[in-house]
């Protein structure tokens, strides 16, 4: 099980795999495994949050606004991880929030397995 990154500009196509290309500014695909274990730990623990919703089996979407709320959780999700590998894809994930939240119109792909 892994989840995949994707920053796109605007919302992206879905269900065409094709057409979702065209708006791709930036992915993540080295970390999948390492991120749904960290992710995967909040919703074992029962931690509210926008990170929490992030599905490992199937996509997620968060727009400018929910992934500026996604990124404050970053913080204390590396708190609770002694993992390289799990720190790693948090401070991929934490770069792509940034961007996304910085980029007006803009979304963060959670492509789970």
């Amino acid at each position: 099980m892994g989840i995949d990154l994707e920053l796109h500009s605007s919302r992206p196509a879905r269900n065409n795999w094709r057409k979702s290309r065209v708006t791709v500014l930036r992915s993540s695909y080295g970390h999948g495994d390492a991120l749904a274990d960290a992710l995967g730990s909040l919703q074992l623990l029962g931690v509210a949050g926008r990170l929490t919703a992030v599905d490992p089996y199937g996509d997620t979407l968060m727009n400018e606004q929910e992934a500026k709320a996604a990124l404050r959780e970053i913080y204390g999700l590396r708190q609770s991880c002694g993992d390289e590998r799990q720190l790693a894809a948090l401070d991929d994930l934490a770069k792509m929030l940034e961007e996304c939240a910085a980029t007006p119109g803009s979304y963060v792909w959670f492509a789970g397995d």
